[in-house]
């Protein structure tokens, strides 16, 4: 069973390849157009397919379009209603809608002798709840969705028996999680359906003092529904401009709208699990990208586990549209790694090096070179393996730099050209993790927060955020065996077990994808290394 998944009408178009219930390769069309998001979500641009990613998925297993099996599209129009009767403000909708209905006929365009008979259409939430209830390691389990909208609703909340979904509650529109937060980012300056992540970090910085007004139109309803809609930012701090100071109101407004966010997921995991019984939740859904509100879901809530898909925004529909598609034809297998994407052989990294004339090392061991030069203080541009699907850097296509200095995440920042209060991550190894950090482990994708240890927080300053945590990511020695050892390297070399981890990109941009891009962002930014496969190619050489 071949089966091509599809997310393509609101935002981050994506495609993956599922084939005889093994997950084959997912990527996001960001990647390879180089457009941040793909394109932005508007009913203008809902026509537009992830033709470059879906392309590559078929050529990478071997596959022409006339050889799937099955195409699953993550939306079904006909479960959609007028967006006036949902209470959206979205005139322009209805053509959204066209669009949706010519799916087939879009999509057979773009992959020539692809049967426009077998696109099927899978309703937006079951995709996203397929994309973590059957992806995650758990069995049996309990699934929550939450995002900015779907066909009619912003949320879903089940549970998966062997395999089959049992749906228990979906909120209908206009009360939305995804969309209350999607607001307050345009409030703050920022753009929504983009920048939430920087309202999650800037929350850090004040104090919940608007909660409680905020929280009589933000609340879960103890029902597995809730209320969110309706919020009269300017009641509580001034439009921010993009490009204009922050003030400590703007602080204070994003810390109590995150405190309501997580207040409802609290409310609407109780009662998912008072109705199922289940130990472990699956979380999706672009709210489900909110690492401080997983950790309080996590450490408060009432299972025991919770997994989150690592592409849990729109881009992961793609993949939960394909599972969901080839769960009716039998079990599919767990998502074993989030290194989904492109990667290339040791020879094509040499030629395309050469191509570039370029100087270049093969150490003995890179992952040993890369951490004698983290030990002195230099950042390192790491490319290797295939490219992550989601929107984290976990190991393969990275900025790494040393986490004892302090200074190195205002220098990290300036890297990247991005905001001052944005944090930077650690890897760990898996099992080192618990002396350090506080939280759910492992946590391999970035997705939770921890505390840091007191007695680690000087000795780690460059990744401990102002309320004391940190967004880690744990490595496991056998999953991730390269960057593994550089983490052993590093820590016989400064007697931390813990490097900097962060995007390997500049603000704006896409995560590096190609070694090109690699090779771009190398030259136009102040790093000192670039570690490429096995090679190694220096600042100091390549620009003298």
């Amino acid at each position: 069973m071949r089966v091509l998944g599809i997310n393509a009408l609101f935002h981050d178009p994506s495609a993956a390849l599922v084939i005889d219930g093994e997950i084959v390769a997912a990527a996001e069309e960001e990647r390879f157009s180089r457009r941040k998001h793909g394109k932005r979500p508007l009913p203008f641009s809902a026509w537009e397919l992830p033709e470059l990613s879906a392309r590559w998925c078929l050529e990478t297993a071997g596959l022409t379009p006339a050889d799937l099996d099955a195409v699953a599209y993550s939306y079904d129009h006909a479960l959609a209603l007028p967006a006036e009767e949902m209470g959206l403000d979205d005139p322009w909708d209805r053509l959204r809608q066209v669009y949706a209905r010519k799916a087939p006929e879009f999509l057979a365009e773009a992959l020539p002798g692809l049967d426009p008979d077998k696109v099927r259409l899978v309703a937006h939430h079951v995709a996203h709840a397929a994309s973590a209830g059957l992806a995650a390691p758990l069995g049996d389990c309990a699934v929550l969705v939450l995002d900015g909208r779907g066909e009619c609703s912003s949320q879903l909340a089940g549970k998966y028996t062997d395999g089959r979904l049992d749906i228990l509650s979906a909120q209908p529109l206009p009360e939305s999680l995804g969309l209350f937060y999607e607001e307050l980012t345009d409030h703050l300056g920022f753009l929504r359906s983009s920048d939430e992540f920087k309202v999650m970090a800037l929350a850090s910085y004040g104090r919940p003092r608007f909660a409680d007004r905020i929280g009589e139109r933000v609340h879960g309803r103890g029902d597995g529904g809730f209320r969110a809609s309706d919020v009269r930012w300017s009641d509580f701090a001034p439009r921010r401009n993009p490009g204009d100071p922050y003030s400590q109101e703007h602080a204070d407004l994003a810390a109590s709208a995150q405190r309501c966010l997580e207040d409802t997921l609290l409310d609407l995991g109780q009662w998912l699990h008072e109705r199922t019984g289940a130990t472990g939740l699956a979380f999706a859904g672009g709210v489900a990208l909110n690492c401080v509100a997983n950790a309080r879901l996590h450490r408060e809530g009432p299972f025991d586990q919770v997994w989150v898909q690592p592409a849990a925004g729109d881009a992961g529909t793609a993949l939960g549209a394909a599972l969901h598609v080839a769960a009716e034809q039998g079990p599919v297998r767990p998502m074993a790694t989030a290194a989904l994407g492109r990667g290339w052989s040791d020879e094509e990294l040499r030629r395309i090096l050469e191509t570039a004339a370029l100087p270049y090392e093969e150490p003995e061991d890179v992952a040993a070179a890369v951490a004698e030069e983290l030990a002195q203080d230099g950042i390192v541009a790491w490319f290797q393996g295939r490219s992550e699907f989601g929107p984290r850097a976990l190991g393969h296509r990275s900025l790494l730099a040393h986490p004892g200095r302090a200074e190195n995440l205002e220098r990290l920042n300036a890297v990247k050209g991005r905001e001052e209060f944005r944090p930077v991550a650690p890897m760990v190894l898996a099992d080192r993790a618990a002396e350090l950090f506080d939280g759910p482990l492992p946590s391999p994708y970035m997705l939770f927060v921890h505390e840091v240890a007191e007695e680690w927080k000087s000795r780690i300053p460059a990744v401990v955020h102002v309320d004391g945590t940190a967004r880690i990511q744990t490595v496991d020695r056998t999953a991730e065996p390269l960057v593994a050892r550089m983490l052993a390297a590093f820590e016989q070399r400064t007697g931390l077990p813990v490097v900097v981890n962060t995007s390997l990109n500049t603000a704006g941009r896409p995560m590096v994808d190609h070694p090109r891009e690699a090779l771009e962002c190398f030259g136009s930014a102040p790093v000192d290394l670039l570690a490429i496969g096995p090679f190694l190619v220096r600042r100091a050489k390549a620009f003298s």
